[in-house]
């Protein structure tokens, strides 16, 4: 009498174990050997354009707003008023892409500032940041 054979339901995992460790131990010798990659960066060339110093909107704590060109050797602040800063900003540009930064007071309030980013950007004025000074330590 013969015994009905039996279906084998498991995976014999051992070989699958030491091919894995076979590869392993194969890197693990040539990766030493092998040479670095060089990478070539690109040459930059002769002429750099200098970075044009942006202007400046300063808000004094008495909320007085002044303008100042850093670009200019003797660049002294000009009183504006927030109706005719974009005016100002935009003659004092000339048409050339010179990024603004506004320089408030730490007393000031955030909707002043606020409200100067939005006349600058409702105004078409292109690259406008907040001036920040890092903390003594």
């Amino acid at each position: 009498m013969r015994r009905a054979r039996k279906s084998i339901n498991q995976i014999n995992v051992v070989p699958y174990i030491d091919v894995m460790l076979v590869l392993l131990v194969i890197f693990m010798v040539t990766a030493p050997l092998i040479a670095p990659g060089e990478i070539e960066l690109p040459s930059v060339g002769s002429k750099l354009t200098t970075p044009i110093d942006p202007l400046v909107v300063r808000l004094k704590p008495d909320k007085s707003i002044t303008l100042r060109d850093r670009s200019q050797a003797n660049g002294r602040e000009v009183k504006v008023t927030l109706d005719t800063l974009v005016q100002q900003v935009v003659a004092m540009q000339a048409g050339r892409e010179q990024p603004v930064v506004i320089d408030a007071d730490k007393g000031s309030r955030y909707e002043e500032v606020i409200g100067i980013l939005d006349q600058l950007q409702q105004g078409g004025v292109r690259k406008v940041g907040l001036l920040a000074r890092p903390t003594a330590s």
